[in-house]
């Protein structure tokens, strides 16, 4: 079993900056392909990016390409999500996720935290 627990959400105005992280427990966490996803009220879970086990290969959802960046710590069992430019379409409750294999998709899932960003 794997325990995920984000944290650093919050209240931003448009076009500032947060950093969210995503803290691990159980399992080896440098064995997890570690995504983050987002879901906005009354809309569906949508993928936001995602990060390789050695933190070398990062993708990216095209709604926020060049403003979001996903960095991880193996050493700390922990990943990141650094948001600039941050708009108000970006309010959201967001999550992060663990895969062992992108082909099954993300087995756990952390209990999210919540980003408002004000215009």
């Amino acid at each position: 079993q794997v325990q995920l627990v984000e944290s650093g959400g919050g209240l931003v105005q448009a076009g500032g900056s947060l950093r969210l992280s995503c803290t691990a427990s159980g399992r080896a966490f440098n064995s997890f392909t570690m995504g983050w996803f987002r879901q906005a009220p009354g809309k569906e879970r949508e993928f936001v990016g995602r990060i390789s086990w050695s933190g070398i290969i990062t993708y990216y959802a095209d709604s926020v390409k060049g403003r979001f960046t996903i960095s991880r710590d193996n050493s700390k069992n922990t990943i990141y999500l650094q948001m600039n430019s941050l708009k108000p379409e970006d309010t959201a409750d967001y999550y992060c996720a663990a895969s062992t294999s992108l082909r099954e998709g993300y087995e756990y899932w952390g209990q999210g935290t919540q980003v408002t960003v004000s215009s």
